[in-house]
């Protein structure tokens, strides 16, 4: 049960950005920035980054979102989402997200975990400073989001199959208030 009045209808951080829209607006601007490019990162790299921290932070609404929305971008495979969200050293990835999937690891755990050693394999297997500076924000504002979801006890669908849905609508029409704030059109949904 949520730790505040939020819309029951709504699950997880949509009950929570319906309830503060002036707040959800800027997280969603932020989320469109950092998950909705291929510059650098693929869209798919950016969400696998995404679920990877919010399985760490056993954030289950986060984890199974963005991984939705993962396989969504990797036509379908989820078996390899769920691979890189609990040890993606064994993933069939390239050395490059591995090694960015490592610096979002240390991230999650605090900014101070991150080392020099860390920067300099993702560097020497082909990383940017722009896809070490996006894997650092992308982990960075998940844990912010896992900890407002999880820190509101916002309401958490337990049924996987309401997951896919919301991935593909988000996948093809980005995150944003109106994604958020209320039920989707069936123009959207039936997309």
């Amino acid at each position: 049960m949520p730790h505040i009045n939020v819309d029951p209808d709504l699950p997880g951080i949509r009950s929570l950005m319906a309830f503060s829209p002036e707040t959800a607006e800027p997280m969603g601007k932020l989320a469109n920035l950092l998950l909705r490019t291929n510059e650098g990162l693929s869209m798919a790299e950016r969400e696998m980054i995404a679920a990877h921290v919010s399985y760490l932070n056993d954030c289950f609404y986060c984890q199974q979102s963005h991984g939705a929305i993962a396989v969504c971008y990797l036509n379908g495979d989820e078996a390899l989402v769920e691979q890189v969200k609990k040890d993606y050293e064994q993933a069939d990835i390239s050395d490059k997200t591995k090694a960015l999937l490592s610096i979002a690891g240390s991230v999650q755990k605090g900014g101070k975990h991150v080392t020099e050693a860390q920067i300099e394999k993702a560097k020497e297997s082909g990383a940017t400073d722009k896809d070490i500076h996006d894997t650092v924000l992308i982990a960075a504002m998940f844990c912010m989001f896992n900890r407002y979801v999880d820190g509101l006890a916002s309401n958490t669908p337990t049924d996987l199959s309401s997951y896919p849905l919301r991935a593909k609508q988000i996948a093809t029409h980005g995150y944003g208030n109106y994604i958020f704030s209320a039920p989707q059109p069936a123009s959207i949904i039936n997309e």
